[in-house]
């Protein structure tokens, strides 16, 4: 019994406890209406509350953790980079494409081409995946209507003629901004060139292949274009145009 009332034992549950408090107000608890992930969702702005805090759900702020920062008195390499034009290693000087991200960037300072790129990425492989699979329920928030139903319309071909797409993504080795612009209704534009590697065939209801290579490595270009609308808050990005180079 005097081993259950240790002083020791009493420490350690209570540094215990202090441990679970901690990593709970640091990682916050899962209610099952966490949003959908979207590639082109950044961060929150500076001094803007995200929507954990404004939802007011369980999720504890760690304290200091809206703090300005104080910048430092001396330049250093993320002042050289925010000195450089925005468009500087995406497009050549005064090009069409160099003024459009310019442009884009001074009408919504969040734009950059760097994390766009890396966004556009993700989406083209999620894209690409979800329609080699058929998933019309992943492929719905990314796509723009009209860009929807076209994909919707060639799974649901394809299934009632007994076809079989399969398809690998291997990579993407490139992926740059042909076009930028901001368009008629302040709906903003970026128009992307990927290379990609994959791996496709589609085999008909008995496996044989009828269209591509089910073991080949296949190169292959598409130009798809992103639109969202810079007169609205979401700062979601949807396919809104493809087609192949």
């Amino acid at each position: 019994m005097n081993q259950v009332f240790d002083p020791f034992n009493i420490i350690i549950l209570a540094v215990a406890v202090i441990i679970f408090f901690r990593l709970r107000s640091v990682l916050g608890t899962r209610t099952g209406n966490e949003k959908q992930f979207d590639p082109f969702a950044g961060s929150n702005k500076p001094g803007e509350p995200n929507e954990t805090s404004k939802s007011k759900d369980n999720v504890v702020p760690l304290p200091g953790r809206n703090k300005p920062v104080e910048k430092p008195s001396t330049i250093d390499d993320d002042d050289e980079e925010a000195r450089k034009p925005v468009w500087e290693g995406f497009a050549a000087k005064d090009s069409d494409t160099a003024k459009g991200i310019e442009a884009l960037h001074d009408a919504d300072p969040s734009f950059h081409p760097r994390e766009f790129l890396q966004g556009a990425k993700i989406a083209y492989e999620m894209i690409v995946t979800a329609f080699a699979e058929g998933s019309k329920q992943e492929l719905k928030p990314l796509l723009s209507r009209e860009v929807y139903d076209g994909f919707v319309a060639a799974i649901d071909q394809s299934k009632k003629d007994g076809h079989v797409l399969e398809s690998r993504f291997v990579g993407i080795n490139k992926a740059e901004i042909v076009r930028a612009e901001i368009g008629a209704g302040r709906n903003a534009q970026v128009r992307v060139k990927f290379v990609s590697d994959l791996i496709t065939a589609t085999l008909d209801g008995e496996g044989r292949v009828i269209d591509g290579n089910p073991t080949e490595i296949q190169e292959i270009t598409d130009v798809w274009t992103f639109e969202r609308s810079l007169k609205s808050r979401d700062p979601n990005w949807q396919l809104v145009a493809t087609e192949a180079d």
